[in-house]
């Protein structure tokens, strides 16, 4: 008798130990699921309804299916597009044709509008005498992070080819634009001894004198870039005469091109403080991309100012911007006409420039009825 209540008391012993083992093993489970934002689940393959066991999962607008839900309806929670993946996979699952499941795939928010990213992983937890799945279980959590950080991946690499086919057709490009000018000037320059005539004379030297202008352009434009990368530039801020400046414009740019040129002044006097070189370079490179590409018509430079800001214009009647090419640019080495001479540099040294004077710019434009190109500064 004593032997028999000996034996209960070690079996009971037993029994209690590995009901608190069991307990602590389910204390540490529950621990690793808050820890890692986990849902536990299991799927019946044969009702084909889904169970949520434990969800600590991201409270705001997740979706948690009621118990014994069926799994037709589950995957009515889906965005459209990830519906008939998941109806497949699950299918497999249940069937028994695979052992196990792992998708991502977008989830209908409880909030209006929205939707999140989700990952499961799902395996057979208990089969049937004939090998078939009896029961499935399976872990799913929120994956927006991850989502968010492999699309922005994705956008650096597709910028990072964007930029390397750029810099490759910048490269082939500002060889052709050095080329021109400089072939022009070695040209000219050997037939002056033979020339004879002292107007024939003269016209080569202006045409030399008008490409010397050109490859100094072109070779500013890549020093300002390189300054601007470099962040050498310093500014020097000064008292500017806005009416000086665009008259100044407006008298230089007449000389190249037949197109009429214009200023537009909404007072009689216009004074800012900023650094003078800088904005003048910005306002040449705009009447310079006015002047390539307006035939006819009229260029108009002009101001209006606005509170605690200054905005400066270049209106031009020329072909205009498509709405597609007007966010890019500003971007380096961007040529939205391949057919017109240039480097792609002139409008992104503008806006760094323009950045760095604490200034925004753009551009509003429609195909085949001009463009306006803005700068707004700080009246200082």
């Amino acid at each position: 008798m004593i032997y028999r209540l000996k034996r209960q008391g070690v079996r009971l012993k037993k029994e209690i130990q590995e009901i608190e083992e069991h307990s602590k093993n389910h204390v540490e489970y529950e621990f690793i699921l808050k820890a890692m934002k986990l849902a536990s689940w299991h799927l019946d393959p044969v009702m084909r309804t889904l169970s949520f066991d434990n969800d600590y999962r991201e409270s705001l607008g997740t979706y948690t299916p009621d118990a014994n839900t069926n799994i037709d309806d589950w995957v009515q929670h889906l965005v459209f597009q990830d519906r008939k993946r998941i109806q497949r996979a699950l299918d497999d699952l249940c069937t028994g044709r695979t052992d196990v499941f792992h998708q991502q795939y977008q989830v209908i928010s409880t909030q209006p509008g929205k939707s999140y990213w989700e990952e499961s992983y799902a395996t057979v937890g208990e089969r049937r005498e004939d090998g078939m799945p009896s029961k499935i279980v399976g872990a799913s959590m929120r994956v927006d992070d991850q989502k968010e950080m492999e699309n922005d991946l994705i956008l650096a690499r597709n910028r990072a080819e964007e930029s390397d086919r750029l810099k490759t057709a910048f490269l082939a490009n500002i060889g052709h634009e050095i080329r021109t000018p400089l072939n022009a000037i070695i040209g000219f320059a050997d037939l002056l001894p033979v020339v004879q005539s002292e107007e024939d004379r003269t016209q080569l030297i202006t045409e030399i004198q008008n490409n010397n202008h050109k490859l100094l352009g072109i070779i500013n434009g890549l020093v300002s870039m390189s300054e601007i990368e470099a962040g050498a530039r310093s500014l020097t801020i000064s008292a500017v005469d806005i009416h000086e400046l665009l008259l100044l414009m407006v008298t230089k740019f007449q000389e190249t091109t037949d197109v009429e040129m214009k200023c537009e002044f909404e007072q009689e006097q216009m004074m800012i403080h900023t650094d003078r070189d800088v904005l003048t370079e910005v306002l040449e490179k705009l009447v310079e991309n006015a002047v390539k590409f307006t035939l006819q018509g009229s260029i108009t430079v002009g101001y209006n100012v606005e509170p605690e800001h200054l905005l400066l214009w270049v209106r031009d009647t020329g072909k205009g911007i498509a709405q597609h090419d007007q966010k890019r640019i500003f971007e380096r080495f961007v040529k939205v006409d391949e057919y017109i001479p240039g480097t792609g540099l002139g409008l992104s040294v503008v806006q760094s420039h323009v950045t760095h004077l604490g200034g925004t710019v753009g551009v509003e434009s429609e195909v085949g009825e001009g463009s306006t190109f803005w700068v707004r500064l700080p009246i200082t």
